[in-house]
């Protein structure tokens, strides 16, 4: 690769092994004269990879962003000008896409299924907020 002008960022540069029967032994893998470390997971291109293949992790942090995303624009959302239904545009073209990134790769399990659903419907009452029926007010 010297020869092409490129150089390798031994600081940048990490690697997961991805089997069932991992080598625990081993931290750094060694080439020429560059050692490597040995992660158990890392971002890659937006998803949170992991060894295991564990999609937990993942959906945590992207609960997390829709959380930021809902936070960067709580002005608008909480907003008394803007009507319920611009709220929801909000909502479907910023917010649910930060929560949903590359939601196609997951694998769900009910839990992770149930902590989207709690995610979604905590945006969706602070949009609709609670409301009064004959005295009784619900949310």
């Amino acid at each position: 690769m010297k020869y092409l002008g490129l150089s390798t960022n031994e600081d940048k540069t990490k690697y997961m092994q991805i089997k069932e029967t991992r080598i625990k032994d081993i931290t750094h893998l060694k080439i020429d004269h560059f050692a490597f470390e040995n992660v158990e997971n890392f971002n890659y291109l937006g998803p949170i990879l992991n060894a295991d293949n564990k999609m937990n992790i993942e959906i945590t942090e992207r609960i997390d962003k829709g959380s930021k995303a809902y936070c960067a624009n709580a002005k608008l959302m909480k907003s008394k000008f803007l009507k319920k239904n611009t709220q929801m545009k909000i909502y479907t073209t910023i917010i649910r896409p930060a929560d949903t990134y590359s939601s196609e790769t997951w694998t769900l399990t009910a839990k992770d299924e149930n902590n989207l659903c709690i995610f979604e419907k905590q945006i969706l009452r602070k949009i609709f907020g609670p409301f009064d029926i004959d005295n009784i007010w619900r949310i």
